[in-house]
């Protein structure tokens, strides 16, 4: 399993990764899921899993399913699933989620603003959590 700076991410579970020599700017759009292990400026509106590496630096409006950080964002994000922010890294911007996890050790200076969690639609009756005896 590749390692990136000492954590175990295991990069062939990824669908496009960035690599470290990468400088992109733009706005940037995805489904599936995406490594930035380099730099990137401008705007990513993705539905898919954001993975901002140990080294990668992102200056960016971001909204994204999943977002997990273990670099550095400058800018306000949204994760319309999860936030997540492990550590050493660091954001400097709002946050916008229904679920936040922040590990000891991250800088993050900005506000949050908690949404609620959506149902997801489905026709057929959600599982129950088992009952504990």
């Amino acid at each position: 399993m590749p390692k990136d700076n000492g954590l175990n991410i295991d990069e062939s579970m990824i669908d496009t990764v960035l690599a470290e020599d990468i400088n992109f700017q733009g706005t940037m759009k995805f489904s599936k899921s995406l490594m930035i292990k380099g730099k990137f400026e401008g705007q990513i509106d993705a539905s898919g899993h954001l993975i901002v590496g140990p080294n990668a630096v992102v200056n960016a409006t971001v909204k994204a399913g999943v977002l997990t950080n273990y670099g550095q964002i400058n800018g306000n994000v949204e994760g319309t699933e999860r936030v997540e922010l492990f550590n050493n890294a660091k954001l400097t911007g709002d946050i916008k989620t229904p679920e936040l996890i922040i590990e000891s050790g991250c800088i993050f200076n900005g506000n949050c603003t908690m949404t609620e969690k959506k149902a997801v639609s489905s026709s057929s009756p959600q599982p129950q959590p088992p009952v504990k005896k």
